[in-house]
Formats: structure tokens, C-alpha cells, sequence
């Protein structure tokens, strides 16, 4: 259940301004790679968290009439790829009429008011939560969840989105998912007509 990171070498066009020529030409491409790459989403890597590293910056060729230089650079990034079934944990940090945000390390996913839990859910407006009608259940900003990710929608650029549910067995807040532990592995009772008087 824990979110899996992964590390990509990749390489690329980078253009330093003039602004930055003072600083080692490794510590200007970082500058310039991480304005581009970091928090975009792409259907190769997922979402780019950070440039970890800046591995080779090639010498910098001018183009006429630009006062930029343009080298080909080899830099790793750090990323995040969500996978559909994978069970995460998170935090609520938002609740709204038709459902609640959960913060997944990197990227937030929404919870429809309708995976939350197999009950009728109700939003309370006041309170700012959700109530399961016959099991009593609350959710509220900043509660501990487990989900798990059912659509994923990865766009470009800075666009991406992430369908979760909570209403199978063993998901939502931990109170639920020792509830279920308890139903599912508790001592069948004999029926009443078998015990003796």
C-alpha cells in the first residue's frame, strides 16, 4: 500500500538565458528542466515530481539572432505512476457536495459520494462531512484513508485525474477496516435452537 516511485534517465533540448550564465551550466539546466518538467504529467512516466539529477549538459550551441544557448542534456526524474487496483492510503483534504479529495503523496484523487461506502451517504453541509445512514459512518477533512484507484486519467501537461473507491471490504478509515476484520473473522454462533436450556 505504499505509493511506487520510479526513477527515469532521460535527455533532451535545454536553452539557458543569459541571466543564468554566471552559474555552472549543471545548476542553470536544472533550473531551466525543473520550470519544464516538474509537476507535469505524461502517459510515459505519470507525474514528474522533481529532476534528481542533472547527469551531462552537452556544450552550447547559438542560433542567430537568440542570446540563449541550446545544449542536448541527460538529467534522471523522479515519478509517480498510478496503476488501476493499486490499493493507497491518504488524507482527506477536501470535502465537497459530490464527493472528497484525497491526497496521494503527489496528487490529489476524488472519492465520488457514491464509492465512499456501500451505506447512503449524506452530506452535511454544516459539519462539512459525510454520514452513512445505517452504519453511522463519518468522513471529515484530514481523516486517514485506504482507497483503491479505479480510473485514471492522465493527461498532459498539468491535467490529470484519479477515480478512487472506498466501498469494498477492508477500505475507507481505519475504524472500518478493523470493523470488517472483526465481522469477517469472528467465531460463527451457534443458531439458538442447538444450545441446550
Amino acid at each position: 500500500m505504499q505509493l511506487i516511485f520510479t526513477l527515469y534517465h532521460l535527455s533532451s533540448k535545454c536553452e539557458i538565458p543569459p541571466f543564468l550564465f554566471d552559474q555552472p551550466k549543471e545548476t542553470s539546466a536544472r533550473i531551466i528542466l525543473s520550470e519544464d518538467y516538474e509537476g507535469i504529467i505524461t502517459r510515459d512516466y505519470g507525474f514528474i515530481i522533481a529532476i534528481v539529477d542533472v547527469v551531462n549538459v552537452g556544450p552550447g550551441r547559438i542560433i542567430p539572432g537568440n542570446a540563449n544557448t541550446f545544449h542536448e542534456v541527460e538529467f534522471s526524474v523522479l515519478t509517480f505512476k498510478p496503476v488501476i487496483s493499486e490499493v493507497i492510503e491518504g488524507e482527506v483534504v477536501e470535502i465537497v457536495d459530490f464527493g472528497a479529495f484525497i491526497r496521494l503523496g503527489p496528487l490529489d484523487g476524488l472519492v465520488h459520494v457514491s464509492q465512499i461506502c456501500d451505506d447512503y451517504i449524506s452530506y452535511e453541509q454544516i459539519g462539512n462531512r459525510f454520514i452513512g445512514k445505517e452504519t453511522g459512518k463519518i468522513l471529515e477533512v484530514n481523516d486517514t484513508v485506504r482507497a483503491k484507484i479505479i480510473a485514471v486519467s492522465m493527461g498532459t501537461g498539468r491535467s490529470g485525474k484519479l477515480g478512487l473507491t472506498m466501498r469494498q471490504k477492508f477500505l475507507g478509515k481505519p475504524e472500518w477496516i478493523e470493523t470488517d476484520i472483526e465481522v469477517e473473522y469472528a467465531e460463527p454462533q451457534p443458531p439458538e435452537d442447538d444450545v441446550e436450556a
